[in-house]
This record gives structure tokens, sequence and C-alpha cells, in this order.
């Protein structure tokens, strides 16, 4: 397949260029825990242990500019904004259900037990 340009970046293959919405440490854990429900950023913040609010929100934007997350601010005191997937979001969740499922059987043929592994710094996708 021929590279291509899109938005002043170079790719070279599909894959690359659908990682480069859906991966890094924290897009899929954002994706998956928004798999089937809308959630308050507070919710979020909870819920993905180890990411900072900067990142949360950067993420949470490219999310959202690249069509995978809506946001929707209401107007009340305290203000309050929530995120759901999109219909490209939730085509994205099924790739990164695939990921997981290749990742626990991976960790499986290397002897690591999903239920007892642990890091100071897991973005966790239960």
């Amino acid at each position: 397949m021929p590279s291509f340009l899109h938005q002043g970046k170079l790719f070279y293959n599909p894959v690359e260029f659908a990682l480069s919405h859906i991966g890094g440490t924290w897009k899929m854990p954002i994706l998956w825990r928004l798999r089937g429900r809308v959630m308050r950023y507070s919710e979020l913040r909870k819920d993905i242990p180890h990411i900072s609010d900067k990142m949360l929100t950067t993420q949470l934007r490219e999310l959202e500019a690249d069509g995978l997350v809506n946001r929707k601010v209401f107007a009340e005191v305290p203000p309050r904004t929530e995120y759901q997937l999109t219909d490209k979001g939730q085509r994205a969740v099924l790739v990164v259900e695939q990921i997981r499922v290749y990742g626990l059987e991976l960790m499986g043929e290397y002897g690591i037990d999903p239920g007892k592994a642990t890091a100071p710094d897991s973005a966790g996708m239960e």
C-alpha cells in the first residue's frame, strides 16, 4: 500500500493510521469505559487510575476531534459535562475488544495472571 498524508502527517499503512486515533496509553481505556454508557468527566477521572486531569482533558478533546466521542455541556451550576461514544467510537471499541482479547491471550502465554497483574502506572481495562 502506498504511503499517504492526512492532516500533514505521513502514514505508511492503515494500521498506523487507525492506531493514531485510538492508540497511546489512555485512549483505549477511555473508549472502553464509555462503551454502552454516558459518563461525566468526574466519573471518568475516578474510574481511570493514574491519569492526570490535563491528560484526560487532552485525550477527550482528541477523541472528540476525531469523531469518536461526543461531549455535551450542560449550562448549570456547577457545570456538568457528559461524554458518550459516537457510532465511529462504538466501531473503535470493537477493535479495542479484539486487542484486549489478544492481550489476555499473550498474558496467559507468558504466565501472567490477569486477576493478579498490577503495576503502579496501570491504565486498567479490566
